[in-house]
Formats: C-alpha cells, sequence, structure tokens
C-alpha cells in the first residue's frame, strides 16, 4: 500500500497520542529516535510535546505517512533558525513503524522530505544517525554521504556509548531529480 502524505497536520490531541505510540514503538524495535530500548509513553511524552511545540510554533515542520487512517511513519524538518544555514535543514525523529518496515516505507518519507525541501528552496538536507545499528547504509542508499563523526557522543548506557554519525545530502535540481533511482520506494 502507498503511503498517503501530509505535511503539518492538525497537531490534534489524537495525532499527538499516535506520534508517542509510532515514537515507542519504534524505539522498543531497536529503532534510534531519541531513546533506548525500553521505553514508555511516559518517557517519550516530554520529548514529543517539546519537538511538536517547534512545529505549532513553527519554524519546523512534520511530515507523516498515513497507510489508510494509520500513521506509520513520520519525521520533522527542523530549521537551523541561523541565517547563515537557511539553505538547509536537518531531518530528525526519522521513524517508520516496526511493522511496517520492508514495505520501502522509509525510501518513499525520505523522498517525500526531499521533495518538500526542495519546494521550500532547500538546497541540502542533514541527518545524525547513531554508529552500530547499520541506519548508516539505508541513509548511504539514499544518496547521503558521511561528513563526519562525533565519538562516543550518544550514552546508550552508563557503560556504553556511540559514535554520531552526519551525514548529509545535497538536494538535486529539477534535471538531476529525473533521472533519480526511484526503486528505492
Amino acid at each position: 500500500m502507498d503511503l498517503r502524505f501530509v505535511l503539518d497536520p492538525d497537531l490534534t490531541p489524537e495525532l499527538r497520542e499516535q506520534l508517542v505510540a509510532l515514537w515507542v514503538d519504534a524505539t522498543n524495535a531497536g529503532g534510534a529516535v531519541g531513546f533506548v530500548a525500553p521505553v514508555t509513553a511516559a518517557e517519550v511524552h516530554p520529548v514529543a510535546a517539546s519537538t511538536l511545540a517547534e512545529v505549532a510554533d513553527g519554524p519546523d515542520r512534520l511530515l507523516a505517512g498515513y497507510e489508510g487512517d494509520r500513521l506509520v511513519a513520520v519525521l520533522v524538518i527542523v530549521d537551523n533558525r541561523f541565517h547563515l544555514k537557511a539553505h538547509w535543514r536537518v531531518l530528525k525523529r526519522v521513524m517508520v513503524h516496526p511493522d511496517t518496515q520492508g514495505r520501502g516505507h522509509g525510501a518513499a518519507l525520505m523522498r517525500e522530505a526531499e521533495r518538500v525541501a526542495r519546494t521550500m528552496g532547500v538546497a541540502a538536507l542533514h541527518v545524525t544517525v547513531r554508529d552500530g545499528l547499520g541506519l548508516d547504509g539505508f541513509y548511504r542508499r539514499l544518496g547521503y554521504r558521511e561528513v563526519g563523526r562525533l565519538p562516543a557522543a550518544l550514552r546508550v548506557s552508563p557503560t556504553g556509548s556511540r559514535d554520531e554519525i552526519l551525514m548529509w545530502r545535497d538536494l538535486p535540481g529539477p534535471a538531476e531529480d529525473q533521472n533519480a533511482d526511484r526503486s528505492l520506494y
């Protein structure tokens, strides 16, 4: 089933709860979206509230992907809030529901984020990745390249750390986009 994308959906209480549930499920399935499993809705709520406040009040944007009426994918397009960085954005909280993975939803979500960013006049996107989970391979297949890493920047347990991988994608212009590989959908 194809995803239906909504940019900046109405942040109803129902959507907020769906987002928290997706975040909990993604984290507890091993996803790297700001927490380490196991996580509860009570732990996610304050971070979700802060994230969504930046969307509701601007300048960040929420991109939601639906299978029918079910929220199954989401990411936040974060404004840098600095005029010398106005030409690029950060993608945060990139997540796909674990029971829908393997259907190309992650690639479709990222491609839609690229499309939206181009309509905003954005020239590049940046995403950070927790090392050790193989996520950098997913982003490489989508055209992102590693531009650096912060060693042991993410403390995942009292005695364990992971590198934070910095990844970057220049957005193709219209002519380049027509030749893009759509097989990742």
